[in-house]
């Protein structure tokens, strides 16, 4: 199961769609709106607010989505709405072993010609991700993912959800892959980096865009890397959508206050995000920015050696450490700040950005990954990855910075962000690929 272009009847069809070309999507018009299922590895998340989103897009347009998720993060969600969906995702490994292990062989056992390839597909993929990076696995975990995967595709035929869309081209593409290989269903997936791109060969990620009815990237800089490992042939099937915003939530935001310098920066507090070298930099500003503040937003393992360090420097008056924030309360603290400041080793295209942009505030963030394709000399300030002193030379720029100009860099990030990352505009988009590629 390779190319899934052409006419062609999909299992559980209705409906059978004309021969498209494989170079976009065609438009939507005369299509009805149908049953989709979305998986994801650990799903909600309060740093996955994107997807809730673009599900939810999707379904204002009429589209049933089905979500499944191998587990919960229930114990760190303090979003209303991320406990609601929550809710509504079916999480496969609290089940329990016994029950999934009756689930998936017995469907299995009912088709064992496609069971097998899955097998064979599964220690393949497991024989490259041995010793690959953390998560990719052995042959032994993508025995479980495959185990997984039957389970998935019994309940896609349960529901009759002739599709599968996967968020992280890592394990949760993995499982959709072979759960559409089971089931003889159709998979896409899209990838944000920076994960699939750490270790490709180890996540097959050539394997995935080859066998996916279609691959999704968040920004033009993750197509680039998706072009690396893909088939050139491929190419035409490897589109850009990127995460979106809900505009109506982000009403005509008050200008930056004037004062005292106060940045915001939002996270998990883990080793990517790169806050240990914000607080560097901040210990740096402050000789000649006295008065900074900077709020951290976010929690993770890296917040009691971010708290010695801001203990070490002097900083506990400079910094505020909230943890994990509902959006509305996220809101509020951009509205209290200048800026946003990201200060990233490794990135997709970060929704923070986005929000800050949408709420009128400029950014302070790395050059890596998707970002300069949002931030500018117009909307803020980029930054060399991991120089901390070109960071805190950025924070001193930003407070040297006329409240007008701070208001007009703030206007013109809002615009960026409406104009390119509604979520509507971007669902449209995807649910134009899901019906260009023969979904019934």
């Amino acid at each position: 199961m390779q190319r899934r272009c052409g006419a062609r009847v999909f299992p559980l069809a209705r409906r059978v769609l004309p021969a498209q070309s494989c170079a976009g999507p065609v438009p939507l018009h005369g299509l009805l709106p149908l049953k989709i299922a979305y998986l994801v590895n650990t799903y909600p998340q309060p740093s996955h607010t994107f997807i809730r989103r673009e599900i939810q897009a999707l379904e204002r347009m009429d589209w049933q989505v089905t979500r499944f998720a191998m587990r919960s993060d229930r114990g760190r969600l303090v979003d209303p709405a991320d406990i609601a969906e929550d809710g509504r995702t079916e999480h496969v490994l609290e089940m329990g072993g016994w029950r999934l292990l009756r689930s998936g062989l017995g469907f299995a056992l009912r088709r064992p010609r496609q069971a097998l390839r899955a097998l064979r597909l599964a220690l393949d993929c497991g024989a490259r991700g041995a010793g690959g990076g953390p998560g990719t696995g052995g042959r032994l975990r993508h025995l479980v993912y495959w185990l997984e995967a039957a389970h998935v595709a019994r309940r896609c035929h349960e529901g009759r959800l002739p599709h599968i869309h996967a968020h992280f081209g890592t394990n949760s593409t993995t499982v959709a892959m072979l759960a559409a290989e089971i089931g003889d269903l159709t998979f896409s997936f899209t990838a944000h980096g920076p994960e699939e791109f750490d270790a490709p060969r180890a996540y097959s990620l050539g394997q995935k865009t080859a066998r996916a009815a279609f691959s999704v990237a968040i920004s033009s800089f993750g197509r680039s890397q998706l072009c690396r490992w893909a088939a050139i042939g491929d190419w035409p099937r490897l589109h850009v959508v990127r995460c979106g915003i809900e505009p109506w939530r982000f009403p005509e935001p008050p200008p930056p206050p004037t004062g005292a310098p106060r940045l915001v920066a939002i996270g998990r507090l883990a080793e990517q995000k790169g806050f240990p070298l914000l607080i560097e930099a901040l210990a740096l500003a402050v000789s000649e920015v006295p008065d900074l503040h900077l709020t951290l937003v976010g929690d993770g393992p890296f917040r009691s050696l971010l708290e010695q360090q801001i203990a070490a420097a002097g900083l506990e008056r400079h910094v505020t450490l909230t943890g994990w924030l509902d959006e509305a309360a996220v809101r509020e603290e951009l509205a209290r700040a200048q800026a946003l400041v990201l200060p990233s080793f490794a990135e997709g295209l970060p929704m923070v950005i986005m929000e800050a942009f949408a709420a009128g505030r400029p950014a302070i963030a790395s050059t890596i990954a998707g970002v300069p394709e949002l931030v500018g000399a117009e909307t803020g300030w980029l930054v060399p990855a991991g120089d901390a002193a070109a960071l805190a030379l950025a924070i001193r720029h930003l407070a040297a910075t006329p409240d007008a100009q701070l208001a007009e860099m703030g206007q013109a990030a809002r615009r960026v962000v409406l104009l390119r990352h509604d979520i509507t505009n971007e669902a449209e988009t995807l649910a134009a690929l899901f019906a260009s590629r023969g979904m019934p």
